[in-house]
Formats: C-alpha cells, structure tokens, sequence
C-alpha cells in the first residue's frame, strides 16, 4: 500500500437531502420525488476546470558520455537529446471569477512551460502561475476571461465525519467527471504525501486527473481541494482519498496572491505528542496535547518564556491535538502573527503570548550562487554551537557534479577565505564569477575544487 498523486471520488445509493440543500430539488417519477444531485451539480461544474501543462526536464547523461575516450570512439552519441518533454493533466477550481485565479495542485502544473485551461464550456485559454507552494501542495493560476463563474467557500472546521461529498474534476483526460461519497475521516496526518499534512479522507472514488479538483458539499460549496488516494499497485480506487481542507487552502491562497509564495514563520521548538505514558509521567490528566522537548534560544518560543516540559493544550482558544497539528497551525501563520499558547507546567496552566518570527534559510540551491554550481544544495548546520557548511545534494551530471561536487563534502572556505554559514557564501560567490575555488574536506582528507 503506498500514496500516488492524484485522484476522484465513489458512488453511494441512498442519499438524504436537508430542506436547505441545491440537491433537495426533485425530479419526479410516477408521481413520486427521486432525490437528486443535479440542481446543485448544475451550478458547480462551471467553476472546476481542466488543467494541461506541457513542459521539460533535464536528461542525466551516462558518466562514460563525459569520458574524452569514449566521445573519440564513439561520436554522435553526446549529440543525445538533453531534454525530455513532459505532459501532465489535472484539475483546478476558480475561486474568484472578477480577478481569473483558480487554485490547484502544486504536483499539477510543477515544471511546467505552458498550461492551457479548459472551461466547462470548451473554451480553451492560457493560464499563468500566480504563485505556488510545494510544502502544502497548493498553487494559484490566473486566466484572462470576462464571464468565469467561482464557487463560494464552505468552512471546513465544521465539517463532520459521515457528511456526504461530493468530487468534481478530469479523471484520466476524460473531461469533467462527478461522483460522490461522504466524508471518512478529519485531521489526517503524517501520510508523507506533503510537508504540511491536515487531510480530509473520503471514501470518493478518485482516479489519476482528479488532482486540483473539487470537493463539495451538498450545497455546492467548497470543502477541499482534493490531492492523493492510498492506492495498493499504484492504481485503482480503493475507498481512501484526501483533500486539502479549504480553510487551510483559504491563508495559502492569500499569500500565493499576495507575494507568490507562502512565506512562513517559526516558533523556534522541538515538540512531541503527550502519550499516555508521558501524561501520567507528568500527573496530567490529559488524553491530548504537545510536549515541548526543546526550545532553540533566541527564538520566537523562547522569547514568549515557552520551557522544556510545557506541554501545550490550546493555540489561540484551539485545543491543540498533535505535534503535527501545531506544527500545521505555526506553518499557516504569517511573520509576526500572535500566537496565544495554554501551558501546563508542573500542574499549573499559563497563558504565553509569542509572535511568530522569520524562518531561518537553512539550505540553498547551488544554482542561486552561480551556474557553475547548478545541481548542488548546500545547507547550513548548527551543533553544539558551531556553524558549518556541507553540499547536501548533487545531482549526477549536473554543473557542481562536473566540477567534482559530491555529497558530504564539508565546505571549509571559499577562495581562500572561511566560510561558516549561508551568509558567508553569499558574499564569496557571486553569480558572474569565472571561477570558485573550493576547500573542501571528504571524509579524512582535504582538497581544493577550482570551478570554473
């Protein structure tokens, strides 16, 4: 059993409709009402478009193509193509029709060089990335139309297990496609499909094209967008989806408008969930709620008077649930957010005040520095107080893989001069430099890299 990307919705019999509800206008058979999803349907499918991207990733060569004699013997194979085009289709749903922007999947329209929009009508029209964010697995496009119609947002936090959905997108290529299912689980997390995990799980029958669709309620408005199923070979349906709630999907979006990225802060702690054991170890009486195992100094937390040991019940009148919960709530808020924290600490509750700070950069992609350095990521790490500098990935074939880059090489300095941190190598390399000469040290030894 594993997770693949994307995916639909079942189909269930018997539905009951409230008095309230689009879907509780009937058609009528031998004189008697047939319940039916149409009415709402109607209004919806207008707002859930197809999404197709066209683009192209980097073909890693043999080693033996960078080996002078095997070119002499055997010309004409390093004019290999060094690119391979890709295709991708996926769904999207519009969420404000004045302005053209429709949400979807990040994994939707990732690397792609041209997307094209299909409406419910057939038009076809050119879409631009907004902004997007791969941690949550959410992204904005926006289309130049004067007649598009959105669809108006439900609120998530009031949604209940048992509650009937229903899932709107492109399974297959297919075109727009809708079934049905009901709601089979809140809050799940650590599924490892993204960084920020806070999934609604529906038993809807989802297929590959579903991504960056639609789940709607039975008055036609928007309770996720919906991102993954758990799927046993890689295909078919198995009764288990996710959607990304659309409250979590709303403070994303905002940001996605706003700046083209999600620019999150941090609270500075190392957390864990209270279990039954850690509860009684410390005489609460508590089912629920976060340890605070660490607390990095200078940080948000720290500041705020948060201590190892606390153990956090509510963040901002919200009963905290799990470590990867309040990990969720910290990751939805904006730098200089106010966070009100509960403590419990040694049986006695405290109220904290924190606000939230700037994440600290703790890695950067080789080709930020300069384009000889593309393909490699360096990060930054911190222990017992002494910062340093290590190549954390390289590519094979790339640019810093060609100049002899590799994987663990612990940066010393940077022509001829130390460099200890992110910092450090942003003021020594520069992206018009010819050359870079590297001091690294691999495993028991030390060498120079000159880059150029």
């Amino acid at each position: 059993m594993f997770l693949v990307k994307p995916f639909l919705l079942s189909a269930m019999l018997f539905v009951v409709f409230t008095s309230n509800s689009f879907a509780a206008l009937p058609a009528y058979a031998n004189g008697q009402a047939i319940p039916s999803l149409a009415p709402m349907i109607e209004k919806t499918r207008p707002a859930v478009v197809n999404i197709a991207t066209r683009g192209s990733i980097d073909i890693q060569n043999h080693p033996l193509l960078n080996d002078p004699l095997f070119r002499r013997f055997f010309k004409g194979f390093e004019n290999l193509p060094q690119r391979k085009e890709v295709k991708s289709l996926g769904s999207g749903v519009i969420i404000d029709a004045d302005a053209g922007y429709i949400v979807t999947n990040h994994h939707v329209i990732d690397g792609a060089d041209e997307i094209a929009v299909t409406l419910h009508d057939g038009q076809q029209l050119e879409a631009k990335i907004v902004g997007s964010d791969p941690e949550a697995d959410v992204a904005i496009l926006k289309v130049e139309h004067k007649k598009l119609t959105s669809i108006p947002f439900a609120d998530s936090s009031k949604i209940r297990v048992g509650d009937f959905a229903v899932a709107i997108g492109n399974p297959f290529g297919l075109g727009q496609t809708v079934t049905s299912g009901i709601i089979s689980a809140l809050g799940r997390t650590g599924l490892g499909i993204e960084g920020y995990e806070d999934f609604i799980q529906t038993d809807a029958s989802i297929n590959p094209g579903n991504s960056g669709g639609a789940l709607v309620n039975l008055n036609g408005e928007l309770v996720g967008i919906n991102t993954a199923i758990l799927a046993s070979g890689g295909t078919g349906n198995v009764g288990i989806g996710f959607a990304i709630p659309i409250n979590m999907v709303r403070e994303l979006t905002n940001q996605l408008i706003e700046y083209g990225e999600v620019r999150r802060g941090m609270l500075g702690v190392i957390m864990q969930n209270l279990t039954p054991e850690l509860a009684r170890a410390f005489g609460l009486d508590m089912h629920q709620g976060v340890v605070i195992s660490q607390v990095v100094e200078d940080s948000a937390a720290s500041k705020a008077g948060l201590k190892a040991g606390d153990v956090v019940s509510d963040i901002n009148g919200v009963p905290v649930k799990s470590a990867s919960a309040m990990r969720n709530m910290v990751g939805l808020m904006r730098v200089g957010a106010k966070m009100e924290i509960i403590v419990l600490r040694n049986g006695d509750k405290k109220k904290l005040t924190a606000y939230i700070e700037d994440e600290v950069e703790q890695s950067i992609a080789g080709e930020k520095l300069n384009p000889k350095l593309a393909g490699a990521v360096i990060e930054s790490h911190d222990e017992a107080g002494n910062t340093f500098l290590v190549v954390a990935e390289v590519s094979r074939g790339s640019a810093a893989w060609n100049a002899r880059l590799r994987k663990g090489d612990l940066i010393l300095s940077v022509n001829r001069a130390p460099v200890k941190s992110l910092d450090d190598i942003k003021k020594m390399v520069k992206p018009g430099d010819e050359q870079i000469l590297f001091n690294v040290q691999r495993g028991q030894t030390a060498l120079f890299i000159l880059i150029q």
